[in-house]
């Protein structure tokens, strides 16, 4: 009878602690914690995308994310899906053109970069953006809306560098870092132009 209750207790703290490594399955598992912050952090992150795009696109296009899918068979799986809408409606990414894929990605970067940025706690405003080349798929009002976007964006910055051959998206900037290769490496001349 003893032996009968000492294990009947053995066996309701093991279930104990089942129920216990269970919840903490759950929490940590894909359903938990991990979907709570991809839930909590969609809208933040439509929120500044959108505000960009609208910038770029006289907001005529704009993003939503996604984080589950339908499927055929019922019910739904978790995804992570960037709808695009414009004036035609809901279309895949592909059914953009260069210069309308290149101002989505561009917002989405930036939206992403100031997400972490206040997520890891910088209380102060991102320092540096670096922008590198991509601007080839712009026509001419879309290298003047992106222009407006920078500008638009700059306070969030520090400082602003944007990596370009176009004579005419150089010409928009006041400080030019000139770089040369020479045979025993590169030089680099600061202008400013007023």
């Amino acid at each position: 009878s003893c032996e009968i209750g000492r294990l009947e207790k053995t066996i309701d703290g093991f279930e104990s602690e089942i129920s216990e490594f269970t919840t903490l399955a759950q929490a940590f598992g894909k359903n938990g914690l991990q979907a709570l912050l991809i839930e909590d952090a969609i809208p933040e992150l439509e929120d500044a995308a959108n505000e960009i795009l609208a910038k770029l696109s006289d907001g005529s296009v704009q993003i939503f994310i996604e984080s589950l899918r339908d499927l055929k068979k019922g019910g739904s799986r978790e995804s992570l899906d960037i709808k695009i809408s414009d004036e035609r409606g809901i279309r895949p990414y592909e059914m953009f053109s260069g210069g309308e894929a290149f101002r989505i990605d561009f917002a989405i970067r930036i939206a992403m970069s100031k997400f972490l940025a206040r997520r890891a706690g910088a209380s102060l405003s991102l320092q540096t953006l670096i922008i590198d080349e991509g601007f080839g798929s712009q026509d001419e009002e879309g290298l003047s809306r992106l222009m407006e976007s920078i500008y638009a964006i700059r306070q969030d910055f520090s400082k602003i560098i944007v990596v370009s051959h176009l004579p005419a998206l150089k010409e928009q900037f006041p400080v030019h870092f000139l770089v040369e290769k020479g045979p025993f490496g590169s030089t680099v001349e600061v202008e400013e132009r007023g």
